[in-house]
């Protein structure tokens, strides 16, 4: 087990789900005056409107992490985002340099629901990442291959990382990850997500057929002959992210076709045939801060989670800003943490009985914090 979760509920959930958003928002309200500075609400920029209304910082997932573990005065975190995040958090928070700062005093990170995980982190299972390892092991010289994790994984990949001399990147530093990674070996294995993998490794001169997709459901080397593992530079694990991978390239034609001048503006995680397409791309905060610098009568077609766009339109009235997909597509996962979820949490929280209290095993923190310092150095 990578990370515990500790339950001990004071309050039912269930009637604060039938409590306004009014009555909920003074609820959480009165808790954030009570612990004061002790405590932060961290909200992702894919979370409902009326979360974000409340946090305390909003950003992607490792900069919020980053932000609460500089706090000298944090002691309660509630992430509003998913397990992997609130599992970062955790390990930053209370890593040994901060412990010893409080006199060993941890700081509490809790996750509003536990059922708010990422279905792109849960493609590749610790388990799977080892077998697959083994398997390489049987045909090229896995010391000649440096894994990269996706932040978007679980801290038991992270973990796995750190102790194979490994990496962590971000969608906005995979390519200096890459060519950290590269300056050391021959070849990358890079999970979960296949994408993101791809277009930042074809942007360096990786031809395709160096980067073969490996399925950790085939019988054997991923479904892959010997050959193609033996010819590869990047290994791709098969894994996506359900949101980014429903924008299509007829999705992007429609566009060009019924609104001319129109930029594509999409996150990296989106398939190649998409990505290929874009006049711009980034991760969530070069999106954001993309918009913010175009001038008035911008028009953009986004490809990214629903909830970031259609704040973005609201925030940018001056320009023109469409959702990419005429599908709705936003991360599910992400939208079970609610105003109820939270208040719930929260008020557990100062009662003295946290519920949903996220903490890393010490040697998978220890070893998932390697992966991640190693990440800050090509920042």
């Amino acid at each position: 087990m990578s990370s515990v979760t500790l339950n001990a509920p004071k309050f039912d959930l269930k009637p604060y789900k039938s409590l306004p958003n009014e009555e909920l928002q003074a609820r959480i309200n009165a808790v954030r005056r009570e612990l004061g500075r002790r405590l932060l609400i961290l909200g992702h920029h894919y979370q409902q409107d009326e979360v974000i209304a409340l946090a305390d910082h909003t950003g992607d997932s490792y900069q919020l992490s980053q932000l609460a573990a500089e706090n000298r005065q944090c002691r309660h975190i509630a992430f509003c985002g998913v397990h992997f995040m609130a599992e970062t958090a955790d390990i930053l928070s209370n890593r040994p340099q901060k412990l010893a700062e409080r006199d060993g005093e941890r700081v509490t990170v809790i996750l509003p629901d536990m059922a708010a995980g990422c279905s792109m982190a849960d493609m590749a299972a610790i388990h799977q990442i080892e077998s697959a390892w083994d398997q390489l092991a049987e045909v090229v010289d896995v010391g000649d291959i440096t894994p990269v994790t996706y932040i978007n994984s679980a801290a038991s990949l992270k973990a796995f990382v750190g102790r194979n001399g490994g990496i962590v990147c971000t969608s906005s530093n995979a390519k200096a990850a890459l060519e950290w990674a590269f300056a050391r070996t021959r070849r990358v294995m890079f999970f979960p997500d296949q994408h993101l993998g791809r277009n930042t490794a074809m942007g360096l001169g990786i031809p395709l057929e160096e980067m073969p997709l490996w399925d950790p459901y085939a019988a054997d080397l991923g479904g892959n002959a010997g050959e193609q593992i033996e010819r590869s530079r990047v290994i791709l694990w098969k894994g996506h992210c359900s949101v980014h991978q429903m924008f299509q390239p007829e999705h992007v034609a429609a566009f060009r076709k019924n609104h001319p001048g129109i930029k594509i503006l999409v996150h990296p995680e989106c398939p190649r045939e998409v990505f290929e397409l874009a006049d711009e791309f980034g991760s969530t905060g070069k999106i954001i801060k993309t918009v913010e610098g175009a001038p008035p009568g911008t028009k953009w077609a986004i490809g990214t989670e629903l909830h970031l766009v259609n704040r973005l339109k609201q925030q940018h009235p001056e320009q023109e800003i469409h959702f990419l997909s005429p599908v709705v597509c936003m991360c599910a996962t992400m939208y079970r943490i609610d105003l109820a979820h939270l208040a719930w949490s929260l008020e557990n929280l100062v009662a003295g009985t946290p519920v949903n209290v996220i903490e890393v095993d010490e040697e998978t923190a220890k070893w998932s914090l390697a992966a991640l310092e190693r990440m800050l150095e090509v920042r």
